[in-house]
């Protein structure tokens, strides 16, 4: 009798992790579209595109990514351009792209393309729970054999603020130190993300819901050596700070 109860226990869990990941599948399929690159065009330059990292569809021609994936400046002699990488494959359809907004405390930014209108991502309402299971989807490590979005999971870990725990105050460089006057919190996952993950959509698993946008990752040793030896540890901008930069467009 007790043998039976653990194998209807363990049919119940394994049922249940089955449709988990079939939820995630679905929705994977569904916000791809809406997953797009960022990044730069120089038809001088070899290679001419350059992606820079991830962003997502927030309306029907307008993009949410990483403030800090957005260059300082472009090479207007060369006619340098922002642009939104929108697809899958090797040859990726290039919108130009204008930065229209922009939060640096918060690292946001919102870029207008041209062209088509593209399917939007919902913007999650509810309420984050450390525990909690969520999805993200981007280009890790960039671009080189073509577009090919990528999703890792994880967990939200903790639920801190915004100044990266430090292993001494040396460590904290100017910008930490201002934060600390007046920290806001972010999300922190047990996952691992990449550079080319900045910008990327956090989201729910089942419904698609974006409930923040990963922009950094916790370095154990050096930026060089992020590839070969990442920390796991990732962070994300709860998604009201994009809510409150969106609403100041209107």
């Amino acid at each position: 009798m007790k043998l039976a109860f653990i194998i209807a226990i363990a049919s119940f869990l394994s049922m249940f992790s089955a449709g988990a990941l079939s939820d995630l599948a679905d929705t994977i399929e569904r916000i791809k579209p809406s997953v797009v690159g960022v990044g730069t065009y120089n038809k001088l330059n070899s290679p001419r595109a350059n992606l820079r990292g991830t962003g997502f569809v927030v309306g029907p021609h307008l993009i949410a990514t990483n403030a800090h994936v957005i260059p300082k400046s472009l090479n207007q002699q060369q006619n340098e351009k922002l642009v939104v990488f929108v697809g899958q494959g090797r040859s990726p359809e290039i919108r130009i792209a204008s930065l229209v907004a922009s939060n640096q405390k918060h690292d946001l930014a919102l870029l207008k393309i041209e062209g088509k209108a593209l399917k939007a991502m919902s913007l999650s309402n509810k309420k984050v729970r450390e525990g909690e299971l969520y999805a993200f989807t981007g280009f890790p490590i960039g671009a080189v054999l073509g577009l090919y979005p990528v999703t890792h999971r994880g967990i939200i870990s903790s639920i801190t603020p915004v100044v990266i725990p430090a292993r001494n105050a040396s460590e904290l460089n100017l910008a930490q130190l201002k934060r600390l006057k007046s920290p806001y919190n972010i999300y922190q996952l047990d996952a691992t993300a990449y550079p080319g993950n900045s910008g990327s959509p956090l989201y729910h698993p089942e419904t698609g819901a974006v409930i923040a946008i990963i922009n950094k990752v916790f370095v154990k040793t050096t930026k060089e050596a992020v590839l070969a030896d990442p920390s796991a540890i990732s962070y994300a901008i709860p998604v009201t700070h994009l809510k409150q930069l969106i609403n100041s467009l209107k």
